[in-house]
């Protein structure tokens, strides 16, 4: 019987030691995924709360700030991004999506330099159908998030 119990202790440590190959091979796995395309969603608050590492890239999403769009003399513009909790300075170099505008919502690419985040790519969120869901949860956490009514915009 001694036999036994010998075979089953090695058995779940063979078991133990396959699943931490498999945990750390999908922990790389995914690593390698954020690093390449599916970028991390931050609000403002999570990024002046847990700030993201330098030349991290990541999504960011909110509410352009009212009366904080300063374009430049080229095709950068400058604005702010906010959660109404916490707001990040943004710069972005390119056309801006036309349903962009202050207070609409937002989602930008990009990452954080000196304290601003210099976005690739912005994009204009009309309305929630077009809101990413991490976006519109971050601002019901504020409780700024009102359902549309579902009436057209003139």
């Amino acid at each position: 019987m001694a036999g036994m119990k010998g075979l089953k202790k090695q058995r779940r440590i063979q078991i133990i030691i396959l699943a931490f190959v498999a945990l750390a091979m999908s922990t790389a796995l995914i690593g390698y995924a954020m690093r390449d395309g599916i970028n991390f969603f931050r609000s403002p608050t999570q990024v002046v709360e847990d700030p993201p590492t330098p030349g991290e890239v990541f999504r960011i999403g909110g509410l352009v700030e009212e009366g904080s769009i300063v374009r430049g003399q080229s095709e950068t513009v400058a604005f702010r991004v906010t959660d109404t909790n916490e707001t990040i300075p943004v710069t972005y170099t390119g056309i801006l999506p036309d349903l962009f505008a202050e207070g609409q919502g937002m989602v930008g690419t990009g990452s954080m330099v000196d304290g601003t985040f210099v976005a690739t790519e912005i994009l204009a969120k009309h309305d929630e159908t077009y809101m990413p869901a991490e976006v519109v949860d971050a601002l019901k956490e504020q409780g700024v998030y009102k359902e549309s009514t579902g009436a057209p915009e003139s």
